[in-house]
């Protein structure tokens, strides 16, 4: 298969307006586009050797990291609420992700229901203009450049693809916070992600090539094969992709 060029916290008590769904058919599942189709090259944004901005930006395998944007105006035209509990209550529209995502992260839930596992919905989709106000609030607090270690810069977050989605165990603790690691939740995800078509975005011992520490509870949308390979050869998105670059 040809390879192409192709995250974070949540804030729970963050309401967001509900957005409209379609049932567009979404980019087939596994099928990548041509390293060429994929990115387009634009000006100096800061980070060495340019920033990409996607041209398939609703490709299923799309990736988006701090050196691949999606453009301004990207809005999933599929997003859809899946039937899975949330730490909150509200219909909000973080709980939304793109169809084909949302039938796999049911699946997944179920899956983990079975093997005696509960999980719960802690943050799936956010807009542009959702992670600008996030993006923001965390550099005035923190600084931008320590923000970046852990929050996206508008338009390189992959909440933004509406194909990831931050969950916790079914106690609601540990929700987007490193003992989340150890727990029974976040060993089942990293034995059986893949088999749903997910995978931990941002491993351990790969901050250098993601650019984000270690997120347990961050799962990525990529379809039963890729995240198979990926699983299978331990890498990440990136070196799938062989986009590899200190992403820092």
């Amino acid at each position: 298969m040809t390879k192409i060029l192709l995250f974070m916290f949540c804030i729970i008590g963050l309401a967001f307006p509900l957005g409209g769904c379609s049932l567009k058919e979404p980019f087939a599942d596994d099928q990548p586009t041509s390293p060429s189709k994929n990115m387009t090259k634009v000006q100096n944004e800061g980070n060495e050797g340019g920033i990409g901005v996607d041209s398939d930006p609703s490709a299923i395998p799309v990736l988006v990291n701090k050196y691949h944007k999606l453009p301004d105006s990207f809005k999933p035209s599929d997003l859809v609420y899946p039937d899975i509990p949330f730490v909150f209550k509200e219909k909000l529209e973080k709980r939304k992700m793109r169809r084909k995502a949302a039938q796999a992260i049911e699946e997944l839930f179920a899956g983990a229901k079975q093997d005696g596992v509960s999980l719960l919905g802690v943050s799936a989709y956010r807009s542009y203009a959702v992670q600008t106000a996030l993006f923001n609030r965390y550099a005035s607090i923190d600084g931008v450049k320590a923000a970046k270690k852990y929050s996206a810069v508008p338009g390189t977050s992959e909440h933004e693809t509406g194909l990831a989605i931050d969950v916790t165990g079914g106690d609601g603790k540990c929700a987007a916070e490193d003992c989340f690691a150890g727990t029974k939740a976040a060993k089942w995800l990293g034995k059986h992600a893949d088999e749903y078509g997910f995978i931990i975005r941002y491993p351990k011992g790969k901050e250098a090539i993601t650019g984000y520490q270690y997120e347990p509870w961050h799962l990525r949308y990529v379809g039963k094969t890729i995240a198979k390979e990926i699983t299978k050869k331990n890498i990440t998105l990136e070196e799938y992709f062989e986009t590899v670059q200190v992403n820092k």
